[in-house]
């Protein structure tokens, strides 16, 4: 059996339906009811950045192990001697740590001092049977729904409207492509902003469609995907993009060099640089069909979820020996 929960309440219109433990993702309650779910498994996997402090604190005495995954970039933790120093002491007290690239893996060990035996590298993956590049028919759907010209060439910023996702530096770069139509879809706090740019950047030519419940219907409409972040762990919209069939043009940040290869399956450019990125964007265009045969192909190989589903089996049996 496996019971899935979320330390505090989710932001925005679309959340999961899982059960919350608390108000607040570190507060009291929270980790009283954390501690007390815990007593109940043999084994805790923990994902993202709040849950390692929580488990860590949660299971102090307990002898239940939990596999801390590690979804984003390990040196944003490295900001100064004492937040290092705090991450240390919590990774020291999971049983495994699961990174999603392999440099992810050397700056856990190095920065860290997780040990080796202790590292695992299980990439992020999807079912690869429920995405396919989509017809003439199911592009020209696709399109109406977002009142898109099916003869447009659209742009696709898929994730969330935050800071760290450089989503500015898209709508720059788009403006400095006519008739190029840039879908933003997603929700967040920079949302209000975003759309103050937009209208100053490139008015009529970004539509924002927030959260969405089915993310097909969002590649089926576009030709290339654009992801401008400034700090990512390996995002999941990559992989989903390129077995749609799509080429994407993104930053060269975290694992993301991982799924999108330099002139094979798109274009890694530098965080920021909106001119780079609209060149980057303009031969991903001009290249689409070939781009996105090999991006399919790739993450075909790379990012199924049967291989990488028995990994995590494998690293759950793992930690639960280590706990006899």
């Amino acid at each position: 059996m496996v019971r899935t929960v979320a330390l505090g309440p989710g932001c925005g219109e679309a959340t999961l339906d899982v059960d919350t433990l608390g108000r607040r993702p570190i507060g009291l309650a929270t980790l009283t009811r954390l501690r007390a779910e815990m007593r109940r498994v043999d084994v805790v996997i923990a994902h993202g950045s709040r849950t390692l402090p929580a488990c860590a604190i949660a299971l102090f005495g307990l002898r239940t192990p939990f596999v801390y995954r590690v979804i984003g970039d390990p040196r944003y933790w490295s900001s100064g001697p004492l937040r290092r120093l705090r991450v240390r002491l919590f990774l020291s007290r999971a049983a495994e740590v699961v990174a999603l690239w392999p440099a992810a893996v050397t700056e856990l060990i190095s920065h860290y001092g997780v040990s080796a035996d202790r590292m695992h590298v299980i990439p992020n993956a999807a079912v690869a049977e429920r995405f396919e590049q989509p017809s003439d028919a199911a592009r020209a759907l696709s399109r109406r729904r977002f009142a898109i010209d099916p003869t447009a060439t659209v742009v696709l910023y898929m994730g969330a409207l935050s800071p760290e996702k450089g989503v500015a530096t898209a709508f720059a770069a788009v403006s400095r492509l006519p008739s190029t139509i840039l879908l933003v879809v997603g929700d967040g706090p920079s949302r209000r902003d975003l759309e103050l740019i937009a209208a100053r950047d490139a008015p009529d030519r970004i539509r924002f469609v927030g959260s969405i419940p089915d993310p097909m219907a969002a590649l089926a409409a576009a030709d290339v995907v654009v992801l401008p972040s400034l700090s990512e762990g390996m995002p999941g919209v990559l992989i989903e993009a390129g077995l749609s069939g799509l080429p994407v043009v993104a930053t060269d940040v975290g694992g993301v060099s991982e799924v999108v290869r330099h002139g094979h399956t798109g274009f890694i450019v530098g965080v920021g640089d909106a001119v780079s990125l609209a060149g980057a964007l303009d031969a991903a265009i001009a290249s689409r069909v070939e781009l996105g045969d090999n991006a399919r192909q790739w993450c075909l190989d790379q990012f199924d979820m049967n291989p990488v589903a028995s990994a995590w089996c494998e690293v759950i049996q793992r930690a639960a020996r280590r706990s006899g």
